[in-house]
C-alpha cells in the first residue's frame, strides 16, 4: 500500500491514543490493530502487536507477539518502522 495509506493508519493509533490513557496504560485493541496493520504494510514480522508504548508525538516502541521490537514513528510526512534490539 502506498505511504499515505501508512500515514492514515498511523495517524488513526495517534487519534485514538489522544482520545484517553497512552498505549502504555490502557492497551486499546483498535490501536494494537492500527500499529500491527503499520508494521505489516512495512513487511516486518510481527504476527500482532501485544504492547505499545508512546515515546513522543507520533513515535510509538511496539512489541509483537513474536518477541520483536519496533519504533513506528513519523519523520517528514512519513511512516518509518525500524526494528529495536
Amino acid at each position: 500500500m502506498s505511504s499515505r495509506k501508512q500515514s492514515l493508519v498511523l495517524t488513526v493509533a495517534v487519534a485514538t491514543s489522544y482520545s484517553g490513557a497512552s498505549l502504555a496504560q490502557d492497551q486499546d485493541i483498535s490501536d494494537a490493530d492500527d500499529l500491527t496493520a503499520v508494521i505489516a504494510l512495512q513487511a516486518k514480522p510481527c504476527g500482532k502487536v501485544v504492547n505499545a508504548a508512546k515515546r513522543g508525538e507520533n513515535d510509538y516502541v511496539a512489541t509483537c507477539q513474536d518477541g520483536n521490537r519496533y519504533r513506528v514513528y513519523v519523520k517528514d510526512g512519513r511512516v518509518i518502522v525500524e526494528k529495536v534490539s
